[in-house]
């Protein structure tokens, strides 16, 4: 498990947040497998981490090409 210190949301104070899957760099939700997804070991509020918005197509519509 991993573990890294951050300001907690639900807390309001600087706690400890930990990854719940066994084998680290293992997430199934993502290709990258580094799970974004942290868990406050005080209050269990989540945060998201390390998150990169995809690129796409916006509103609905998408480019063609010229």
């Amino acid at each position: 498990m991993n573990n890294t210190f951050r300001d907690c949301p639900g807390c309001g104070s600087y706690r400890e947040f930990v990854q719940l899957h066994a084998e680290p760099e293992r997430c199934p939700d993502v290709p990258s497998g580094r799970c974004p997804e942290w868990f406050c070991t005080a209050c269990g509020s989540s945060l998201l981490l390390d998150l990169v918005p995809a690129l796409g197509s916006r509103h609905g519509h998408t480019r063609e090409a010229a």
